[in-house]
């Protein structure tokens, strides 16, 4: 007697998939009755091809319609039909500000040195280790996407590049202090015409120098030199600030001066037209009584001359009768002298 194996799932002995198979179509049967297992297909194919008929484009996005490979349309944000199973859709974010890390590396957080990158060399033969961002737009989806391989590894080469050729027109010093803006500047104009050469679709809106220093094992004695020209400058800086100061005082001193002397010589003219007016005045009154004017002068003159000291006048009529007398003797001892 021939050994028959057990129907492990406990039917007839008929193929479990095949059962399982045709419980399901009883099942389907039974959810849509009289339309059967071909209906439902119809129903899910209607509703898969609705579905890959509708896309929605994001407000920073840009959608370009592709058929069978070839771009056909390019469409804005908001909801869109497409052909569906014959034509795709790509979304590029054409309004988000995309970054790029050159010299360096941000990695949850932490910032990882490059010194591959980083390091740089400059137009007076020195070294520097320079890290720097490149912020950029897509203005060309259709170029972005599909125009250059790889476009985001290719604006990092471009950027090293151009870098590295404004660095190498550069003096050190430049670089250090006063001439970072013009490196970032010159090195986005130079980064731009690469791109456009490429046709990389891209807008560089700004490149940012992040970190800018010499290599560690001379860092100690830059840092002495920045100091000494920070002091330098210092110094300029103050003597400028004096020069400001003393200028103006000087300035205005000097005009004090040039003010009082013609204040001076005005008060001079004056007095001098008063005094000469007052001549005048006298003149013509002696050309009326010379003889009253002359007794007058000669008085007042007198008296200007011999207010200080001890006098006796006499009329000269007197004089003739009279034998003038001087105390010399009495005159000395008034005076804290005696006569010998």
């Amino acid at each position: 007697m021939a050994w028959e194996p057990k129907d492990p799932w406990g039917g007839s002995g008929q193929d479990p998939l095949d059962e399982a198979l045709r419980k399901a179509q009883d099942q389907i049967k039974n959810l849509v009755p009289g339309k059967g297992f071909k209906s439902i297909i119809y129903i899910v194919i209607a509703v898969l091809a609705l579905w890959q008929s509708v896309f929605i484009v994001a407000p920073d996005e840009q959608g370009l319609v592709k058929r069978f490979g070839d771009i056909v349309r390019v469409v804005e944000s908001g909801p869109h039909f497409k052909i569906p199973f014959a034509e795709t859709v790509d979304t590029p974010k054409v309004e988000k500000l995309h970054r790029v890390e050159v010299g360096f590396r941000t990695d949850r957080g932490r910032t990882r040195f490059v010194p591959r990158e980083a390091l740089m060399l400059t137009g007076d033969m020195n070294i520097l280790s320079l890290e720097f961002i490149v912020q950029y737009k897509i203005n060309d989806a259709k170029n972005y996407l599909y125009q250059v391989a790889n476009v985001e590894n290719t604006i990092h080469n471009a950027a090293e590049a151009a870098m590295r050729e404004v660095i190498g027109k550069s003096k050190i010093d430049e670089a250090l202090t006063v001439g970072k803006a013009e490196i970032q500047q010159n090195a986005q104009l130079l980064l731009q015409g690469i791109l456009d050469q490429y046709q990389a679709g891209v807008q560089i809106a700004q490149i940012q120098l992040q970190d800018v220093n010499p290599p560690e094992a001379v860092a100690a004695a830059f840092k002495d030199v920045a100091s000494a020209k920070e002091d330098r400058e210092k110094l300029i800086n103050q003597a400028h600030g004096f020069r400001n100061d003393l200028i103006p005082r000087a300035k205005g001193e000097a005009a004090q001066a040039i003010n009082q002397a013609k204040a001076y010589a005005q008060s001079r003219i004056n007095r001098s037209e008063g005094e000469a007016n007052h001549f005048l005045q006298t003149l013509k009154e002696y050309k009326q009584g010379k003889d009253v004017i002359s007794k007058r002068v000669y008085i007042e003159t007198m008296e200007e001359v011999l207010s200080n000291t001890e006098k006796i006048i006499l009329d000269s009529n007197a004089a003739k009768s009279v034998l003038p007398y001087l105390p010399l003797d009495r005159l000395r001892q008034s005076r804290g002298g005696g006569a010998q």
